[in-house]
Parts: structure tokens; sequence; C-alpha cells
């Protein structure tokens, strides 16, 4: 197994990265080998500033990489030669098994759907965010982000979607799918949430339970909830800023530090045609190095066939 990861894409640096790597290799299997995609310089002065040994890693040098500020859909274009651009390139030609980042989001997805397609069948791809639960186990919310505007039937294929994750990497047997909305009656929602909630009941596609509200998002009533892009972004940062508030206020409950983002590195790009897996981009070594660990949770887990056949 190949991981590739971008060293260019940290708010920190190439030298977080970089160490995260060095972490990582100590917990991977000897089968796995990281390649680090970057400035060949900046990866060798970081590796010798942490006493790292450079034969640990292929190295794949870049340049004219792409800032967190640049135009996700021109700069992927014009920086050929970019990290960003390079680990799409070895993840499309097959010299990776999953290529991971946490440098401009916006340059991933477009990356994630101009170079290595949707998968046949699926309208739009997606992400996802992990939801703590109260009795210790975790679900799923999905989109979270890549799609602001959504039709019902992209919302279906969302819970079908969440439903294949959850099964295969969190090892959920039949994973409960259900629908944000206002209310748990089905007749409660706008124009979207009750047309969607119209296609997925009744469906042997997945296990849907009907409506679920915001304050179920932590029971155990749902194992991936489902929204549009904007709701779901909504939700998510206004838990990371409720998390963030309370620590500051001196709050200290294991409850809690369940919901610090860094205990899980990243999240894949669920319908393209590669293991893509995108991670924030003010991660620390530790943060990064649990999203080495969770891309090859990934792909041991073959979720990407899973989709291909569910979609076929």
């Amino acid at each position: 197994m190949r991981i590739g990861v971008d060293i260019m894409g940290s708010d920190h640096g190439p030298l977080v990265p970089v160490r995260a790597s060095l972490l990582a290799v100590k917990e991977l299997p000897e089968g796995v080998r990281i390649v680090l995609i970057g400035n060949e310089q900046a990866i060798h002065d970081a590796l010798e500033q942490e006493g790292g040994d450079p034969a640990l890693f292929d190295i794949v040098g870049s340049r004219d990489d792409i800032g967190m500020n640049d135009n996700a859909a021109k700069s992927l274009a014009a920086k050929p030669e970019s990290s960003i651009a390079l680990g799409f390139k070895l993840l499309k030609q097959g010299e990776l098994d999953a290529f991971a980042s946490t440098g401009n989001t916006g340059a991933m997805l477009v990356g994630s759907v101009m170079v290595m397609k949707p998968m046949p069948g699926v309208l739009r791809p997606c992400i996802t965010s992990i939801l703590p639960k109260a009795d210790g186990s975790f679900g799923l919310m999905v989109d979270v982000g890549a799609n602001a505007d959504c039709k019902p039937e992209v919302l279906f294929q969302f819970g079908l979607l969440g439903s294949l994750f959850a099964k295969h990497v969190y090892r959920i047997p039949t994973p409960k799918v259900g629908l944000l909305s206002i209310g748990e009656e089905e007749k409660k929602g706008n124009a979207l949430t009750l047309a969607a909630h119209a296609l997925m009941k009744g469906t042997d596609r997945f296990n849907f339970i009907g409506n679920v509200e915001g304050r179920d998002l932590f029971h155990d009533k749902a194992d991936v909830v489902v929204c549009d892009g904007f709701t779901g972004n909504v939700v998510l940062k206004a838990l990371e800023g409720f998390h963030d508030l309370v620590k500051k206020r001196g709050a200290n409950d294991p409850f809690l530090e369940r919901f610090d983002y860094q205990n899980y590195g990243g999240t894949p790009v669920l319908g393209v045609d590669g293991n893509v897996i995108i991670g924030h981009g003010i991660s620390n070594e530790h943060t990064v190095k649990n999203m080495l660990l969770f891309t090859r949770k990934v792909v041991e887990s073959k979720l990407h066939e899973r989709i291909h056949e569910a979609f076929q």
C-alpha cells in the first residue's frame, strides 16, 4: 500500500506533516509506504531537523504549490507541478492507493471531481464529519460542506454513501440512516427534506429510520445523519466553536474531548473514483498522523470498491 501525503498543505509549513509522517511510520506495518509530496529541499530539511531517515519514504518533488488563498478551480490547472496536482496525478495513474492532504480544501474537492471523477452513478461526491455519541460510539454527518445546494435524489445518495462508509470503515453492521429536519414527523421540513424523505421512505438500499432533529445528533437514534452541505457545515462549525468556547472556560469532560477534530484527522471524499482524504489545515502533527492511520484504514476497508459495487 502506498499513501501519498501533501507536505505543502499545512498552515504550519512542511515541518508538521513531515513530523506526522515520521510518527505514522512507527505505527504502520512494513507493507505501507508513505510518499512525501512537496518541495524536495523543504522535505529533506525537515527530515534532517527531526533526525528522520529519508530512506523511510518515497519523495516526489513539487514546485509552485497551491496556497490556502489561491483560487481552487484555476490554481489546480495553472499549477500542474504543485503537491496537490501531483498527488492526484499519481493517484489517477495507480501509483498511489490513497492521497491525503490538509491543504486547500477547494482544490482538493476540485481535484476529486475533475481529476478522479465521480464514480458512475454518483451525482455528487460528499464529505463527512464524526458525531460523538453519549454511549461512547460514533455517528456520521453527511454532507458537511462539499455541496451547499442539493436536490432530493442527491440526499438519497448521501444516505447510501454514508451507510456504506459507516458499515465498512466503522464496522456498524446495519447503520441507521436519519434525515436531518425540524421535526421527526415525515411531514415536517422544507421542500428539500420533504421530497428527500419521500425518496428514502421504504428504500431497501439502506436502513432509513426517518427524520431526526438537531437534539438527536449525539444519541443513538441514527448512525448516519443526512443533510445538504450548507446545513451540515453550519452544524459542524457551530460544534467546533462551542467546543473551543467551553474549553477556554475551563470545562474538562471526557465526552467533550471527543468533539476535538484533532482526534480524527480527516474525512474521505465519498463517491469519487479513488481514495482521497481531506484534513484541517491547522492540524498539528498528531492530527496529521491520525489522518494517515485513518487513510490506511479506509484503503484496507475496500470502501472504494464497495461504493462502486453499490452504484453499478
